[in-house]
């Protein structure tokens, strides 16, 4: 199953895309194999193949979604599933899971249903024979019997004379009777669309100008395969065509196919659509993303807790087609920045080592709405039984204003919240341990901090906050007669994560709250009593 994208736009003024009924088609949130290499984006109508949704695919996708939105328009998901011996079970269901997970989801698609429908290129075979038995009419199309044997031989000749392999149009030059004859014999056959010389120039929204003569360099492309399904080029132009389609973004690397398409839809007597190709999103380095990187597919973001903003925004982040170029952008602040005059030809370089830093940015964001931070809190709480089950301290740290606490306390120093249930933060959910030797090797003097510590933490009450504790504590620290400022704050941090890092002391004690500091603090006192 693959996947195309379109968007419904209603008529606008001149500053807005062509009126009509604009769509805009979109791309590839599979894979396809051929000799060229492996796809990370580009219409899915020119994809043979599909898997999950990955990075390149959402970007394009991201990119329609913006482009409908922009305008007033609908956003329509299409899946491509002709190519039978190649179906990913699950995949269709996980497309429309991710787009809606990333925040782009479809306005009509085989889930949601609408107007447009079916949405399944499989339930519109009929409309595909039906236009390729109208081109063979016209005499735009024909049949052809060549066998498999006979094309794998012209493509192991060609590939021994150092040429690029294409089909040599045999069977265009069948005299009627000969077809006819081959038809009542039941021989198996294709239907193949005759390209001609005269391909006339189009204007891409990105690339300008463009014109590729397909005729001298390709043989007559397979529209209908022997099993009587379409392949991608008649599928893509007739789903664009009754779709109303009338805007089609995807990848820069089907630029060079847009003349063959243009044929098509001249020899049908369709208007064709305008077409942008935007420009790859490839690895630092330059080099595309491919299938073969699994930490690219969205579900492995998704896993390890990565944001969705947090996506859209790199990937957006990289590229171009909008008035600013800044870390932290919601989706309608791209919506309203976008402007596809301003989309390059660069290929958009990913720097995933930067993600991080733009999820933390997007975390902070999240906390800080009083809405995003319930679902974060529901979240974390799901997180935090799953990794400490029967470890947990007490039911409190399961509680929402505990852990509210805990992430605004934290906010702008996580990039996910998965570190919050790793070792560093293990303290918060856990009571940790420790024993006399280590106490031993940080000072003599640990009865004397407990106790000093346990009266100011009881001077404060319930009011505990970072900066007035970061105070007392320095103040505090002076009253000790052998041990230096450094060993006490060790020993304080000892006591309250079993750790020699993290955050402050001040934080720790804020974050577990009177009672629970209360708690480590007597271990302490306990420990430096029986030593």
């Amino acid at each position: 199953v693959a996947a195309v994208m379109s968007a419904v736009l209603p008529e606008r003024s001149p500053s807005a895309p062509p009126a009509g009924r604009p769509h805009c088609d979109s791309y590839c949130v599979g894979y396809f194999e051929k000799s060229t290499g492996t796809s990370s984006g580009g219409n899915i109508s020119l994809c043979t193949a599909v898997c999950f949704l990955h990075l390149g695919g959402l970007r394009t996708a991201l990119y329609n979604y913006i482009f409908a939105k922009r305008y007033g328009g609908a956003f329509i998901l299409r899946l491509e599933d002709t190519d039978q011996s190649r179906l990913v079970p699950g995949a269709a269901e996980s497309i429309e899971d991710m787009l809606e997970w990333a925040g782009v989801p479809p306005d009509e698609s085989p889930r949601r249903g609408g107007p447009a429908g079916p949405y399944l290129q499989s339930q519109r075979l009929d409309l595909y024979s039906q236009t390729a038995q109208q081109l063979v009419e016209t005499g735009h199309a024909y049949y052809c019997f060549c066998s498999p044997q006979r094309l794998e031989l012209l493509k192991k000749e060609a590939l021994r004379s150092g040429q690029t392999p294409r089909y040599d149009n045999r069977c265009r030059h069948l005299r009627a009777d000969q077809v006819q004859g081959k038809l009542a014999q039941g021989v198996a056959h294709v239907i193949r669309f005759r390209l001609e010389a005269g391909v006339e120039p189009f204007e891409d929204l990105v690339f300008g100008w463009n014109r590729h003569e397909v005729a001298e360099v390709e043989g007559d492309p397979v529209v209908i395969k022997a099993d009587g399904f379409p392949t991608y080029h008649l599928a893509n132009i007739v789903d664009d065509h009754h779709m109303k389609i009338s805007h089609v973004l995807r990848g820069s690397e089907w630029l060079i196919s847009t003349s063959k398409h243009l044929l098509m839809y001249r020899a049908l007597g369709w208007t064709p659509p305008t077409f942008g190709h935007l420009p790859l999103l490839t690895n630092k380095d330059g080099s595309k993303l491919s299938k073969r990187q699994g930490d690219i597919f969205i579900q492995s973001f998704q896993r390890d807790g990565i944001l969705p903003e947090a996506l859209l925004d790199i990937t957006t982040n990289c590229g171009s087609g909008f008035t600013t170029n800044r870390i932290g952008r919601t989706i309608d602040e791209l919506i309203s920045e976008f402007n596809p005059s301003k989309i390059t030809t660069h290929s958009a370089l990913l720097e995933l080592e930067k993600l991080p830093e733009f999820n933390r940015i997007h975390l902070e964001k999240r906390i800080e709405k009083e809405e995003h931070c319930k679902l974060l809190i529901q979240h974390l709480r799901e997180k935090i039984q799953q990794v400490y089950t029967a470890e947990l301290q007490h039911e409190e740290v399961l509680q929402e204003d505990y852990i509210k606490r805990v992430l605004h306390l934290r906010k702008g120093h996580i990039s996910s919240l998965k570190e919050l249930v790793g070792p560093g933060y293990a303290f918060l959910w856990v009571r940790p341990s420790f024993s006399s030797q280590q106490v031993a090797v940080l000072t003599t003097e640990a009865q004397l901090i407990a106790s000093l510590v346990l009266k100011l933490i009881e001077a404060y009450g319930e009011e505990l906050t970072v900066d007035r504790l970061s105070k007392d504590l320095k103040i505090m620290a002076k009253q000790t007669k052998a041990t230096k400022y450094s060993d006490v704050m060790k020993l304080l941090r000892l006591t309250l994560s079993g750790l020699q890092q993290g955050p402050s002391v001040a934080e720790m004690m804020v974050s577990l709250g009177p009672a629970e500091a209360i708690n480590r603090f007597q271990k302490l006192l306990l420990l430096s009593e029986t030593s």
